[in-house]
Formats: C-alpha cells, sequence, structure tokens
C-alpha cells in the first residue's frame, strides 16, 4: 500500500512540475511575442492573448480525445491546430531564447548607428536631454549646459534614433518577428515533408550463414506509420506506391501501424492490399497497436493480405524471417515470447527478426538473430528529440553491431502527434541481404 501512495505522490508531482513548465513557456512566448509588440487593450493584443489560452486547450484536446472515446470526427477537429500548436510552442520557445542572445546585441547597435542615449539603456526609452540657452550678457557664455547635461547636445538636436516606434518595441518586434518566422518556418517544412511522403533508403547487411542463392534478397522495411486523425488513406497510398516502385522481393510492417480503432482507421488502411512483393508483407504489432486494439487490428491487417507474425517464424528464400509482439503487449499476456518464435531453430541459418522496439535487442542477441529490423524511435521526429530518444534506445537511427547481430532502425513513415518532422526525415528502407559466401 505504502508502495503505491509512494508511485502516486511522484506522479502527481511529475505531472504538476510538467504543467508549471509548460504555463511558463506559454507565459514567456506570450510576454515576448504579443505583450512586448502590441499596444495594451489594442485588437491585435486581446487576439494575441486569447490564441495563447485556446491554442493549448486544443492540444490537450489532440491529446485526450482517442483515448477518451471521442467521435473521431472531433479527434480530426481538435488534432490539426492542436498538435501543429505543440510543434509550434517548441520551435517559437528556441527562436525566442536565440533571440535573448540577439536582443542586447541590437540595442547597441541602434544605439551606435542613431548616437543617441546609451548603451546601457536597457529596455527604457531614450530621449536626447536638452539644454537651456541662457542670453548673451557680457561676458557670459552663449549657452550654459544644465547641470548633469552633457555639454555636447543641444536643445533642438534631432533624436535620429526610431522615433515611433521606441527602440524597445522595435527591438521587440524585430526579433519577436524574426522568432515567429523562423519557428513557423521550420514547422511548415517540417509538415511538408511528413505531407510529402517518406523517400526510400538503401543499406547493404552481410549475413554470415545467408545462402548464395539468396545474395540480393531485398526487404522493403517501414515503420510507424501511424494512420490516424490526421494521417489517413491517401498517406497510405503514397506508402503503397512507394514501395512497390521498389520492387521488393519481401516487405515488413515492423509496427505502430495505427493511432485508432479498426472502425475509425480501417478505410484508411485498406491500401496495404496492394503491397506487392515476391515472398508476400509481414506485420507484427507495435505499442501504439495496444492503445488502438491489438487483436482486432492482426485480424484486419490479414485480411487485408498481411502475414502477422505473433511470436512467430517461417522460413523464406534461405533465411528464417521471425517476428514478436511489442513489449506493450505485456498488460494483455501478449507480450515478446523469443522462445516460441526461436527457441527450436536452426541457428545454421541465417535469421532476420522483426520487432518493434530497439530495446529488445539483448534477447536478439541471446538467441542468435544475425538481424533484426525496428522502428518506434521516429529518428527523434523532432530536434533535439533525438537526444531524449537515445537516453531509452539503444539505437535511434541506422545500422549498428550488438556482437554477432546487426540492428537496423527505421525513422518510420509518418509521426505521431504533431505531423513533422525536424532532422529526422521520415523513411522507407530497402535491406539488401547479401551473402558472404557470394
Amino acid at each position: 500500500m505504502g508502495g503505491g501512495v509512494h508511485v502516486a505522490v511522484v506522479f502527481v508531482a511529475v505531472a504538476l512540475a510538467v504543467l508549471a513548465l509548460l504555463v511558463g513557456v506559454h507565459r514567456y512566448v506570450w510576454r515576448r511575442l504579443v505583450a512586448d509588440t502590441t499596444a495594451p487593450g489594442g485588437t491585435l493584443r486581446r487576439a494575441g492573448t486569447v490564441a495563447v489560452w485556446l491554442l493549448p486547450l486544443l492540444s490537450v484536446g489532440a491529446l485526450v480525445s482517442g483515448r477518451a472515446g471521442a467521435p473521431f470526427w472531433l479527434q480530426k477537429v481538435l488534432a490539426w491546430p492542436g498538435y501543429l500548436w505543440l510543434a509550434a510552442l517548441l520551435y517559437l520557445t528556441l527562436a525566442l531564447l536565440v533571440g535573448e542572445a540577439v536582443r542586447p546585441v541590437l540595442r547597441r547597435v541602434l544605439v551606435r548607428r542613431t548616437g543617441g542615449g546609451t548603451a546601457s539603456g536597457g529596455d527604457s526609452s531614450e530621449t536626447v536631454s536638452s539644454q537651456v540657452e541662457t542670453p548673451v550678457t557680457g561676458n557670459s557664455p552663449a549657452r550654459a549646459p544644465v547641470s548633469g547635461t552633457p555639454a555636447t547636445l543641444v536643445a533642438d538636436a534631432p533624436d535620429t534614433g526610431p522615433a515611433d516606434p521606441s527602440r524597445r518595441l522595435f527591438v521587440a518586434r524585430a526579433v519577436g518577428g524574426a522568432a515567429a518566422v523562423a519557428g513557423l518556418g521550420t514547422v511548415g517544412y517540417g509538415t511538408y515533408g511528413v505531407l510529402r511522403g517518406p523517400r526510400v533508403k538503401r543499406v547493404t547487411v552481410p549475413l554470415a550463414g545467408l545462402p548464395r542463392a539468396a545474395h540480393g534478397f531485398r526487404i522493403a522495411v517501414v515503420s510507424d506509420i501511424h494512420l490516424g486523425p490526421i494521417l489517413g488513406r491517401a498517406h497510405t497510398q503514397r506508402i503503397v506506391d512507394t514501395i512497390n516502385r521498389t520492387q521488393p522481393d519481401l516487405i515488413a510492417v515492423v509496427g505502430d501501424l495505427v493511432d485508432g480503432s479498426v472502425a475509425d482507421l480501417g478505410p484508411a488502411a485498406e491500401p496495404l492490399a496492394r503491397l506487392e512483393a515476391r515472398h508476400g508483407a509481414f506485420f507484427v504489432t507495435g505499442n501504439h497497436e495496444y492503445f488502438s486494439g491489438a487483436a482486432q487490428w492482426v485480424d484486419q491487417v490479414r485480411e487485408l493480405g498481411l502475414h502477422p507474425l505473433e511470436n512467430a517464424r517461417v522460413e523464406i528464400g534461405g533465411f528464417d524471417l521471425a517476428g514478436v509482439n511489442d513489449i506493450a503487449g505485456e498488460g494483455e499476456g501478449r507480450g515478446p515470447d523469443f522462445d516460441r518464435a526461436l527457441g527450436d531453430r536452426d541457428r545454421t541459418r541465417a535469421s532476420v527478426l522483426l520487432a518493434h522496439q530497439p530495446v529488445v535487442i539483448d534477447d536478439a542477441v541471446a538467441y542468435g538473430v544475425d538481424l533484426q529490423l525496428s522502428g518506434h524511435t521516429h529518428g527523434g521526429q523532432l530536434w533535439p528529440g533525438n537526444y531524449v530518444a537515445e537516453l531509452a534506445n539503444p539505437t535511434v537511427a541506422g545500422l549498428e553491431r550488438y556482437g554477432d547481430t546487426q540492428l537496423y532502425v527505421s525513422r518510420g513513415a509518418g509521426a505521431w502527434g504533431p505531423p513533422v518532422r525536424v532532422g529526422a526525415p521520415s523513411d522507407i528502407t530497402v535491406v539488401h541481404l547479401a551473402s558472404r559466401q557470394a
């Protein structure tokens, strides 16, 4: 009981810390982009304030509507603005933080160019100090500076700096505008990259036990398609067309196909029935399938002509192809079973394992797997998310060796949450198996 209370306290503390962070970030963005650049009580100030309140509410709605069982049409209404704001918030914040370093430099440049104010004037509005002229009487000087006023300035000296808006407003608008262009431009380009569809990568992997007859065998690997309220049937069709153009010998769909139920997303998945490969298409579950009704989706992909590998193995073209369920299935008693999939196989034969998450690589090594094909990481999806992904995964993207086992991790063909990728372009990878006997 005490342990359960401790876990609950930690969860609440973390949730409150995250909430406080989000509130602080939104307040910072509002201050720099709205409060510092608009007039109090003005239309732009009101609109910006409403947006900073409304957009995070849409983001929360997008995140929870699917799990809460909201109608699919409502999920779609919330998804675009809600998810895009999460990406926009990230890159606006990063751009504004860079702007903090630029801000004082820009002030100094303006002060030097205009010749007015002081370099340490900070955020105050600079005005030229006035002098009092005194009449010429006897030996009196023509002009006498007011005490504390630089004698070099005179009353009629013009203020050559930006008069309207003031320097402070000018700098705020310049830095805020540049940050908005940079942040929103990054999100726009990252969105285009997802909606354009994945690009094809090719990698050659030599396998010690692969017979010469299987040299050059091509496996098209696609993961993390993430059909949902944003990415639908057109996204699936682009992926199918791209895969078919590579003319693979076998297709491996390595989990996280969907973010939703068969009832909502069944039509979006239908183009998968047109996948073409000499040895067929195979499927293993990802963690998101267990949020969406894994058993129903396994049945659905089977009806579409894919072959689910639920802790199972088949012999194909001179090597063993095995697949294990995702570790998220352990909560349903349907987790990965490596002994069932690989325990009784002939280890003199080359083997390829389909497993959604790279973290099971230690089990693959223990069972003598030659090559594990995975996804899950999205390559980080949104920079600097790749550094976070490195903390939880042995390999974030690409090919690496672990003992006698090689691990290839695809960045995936879709996107989770924001339909945006920055620094981690989506891909479909054609793996060319190479025989060392060739």
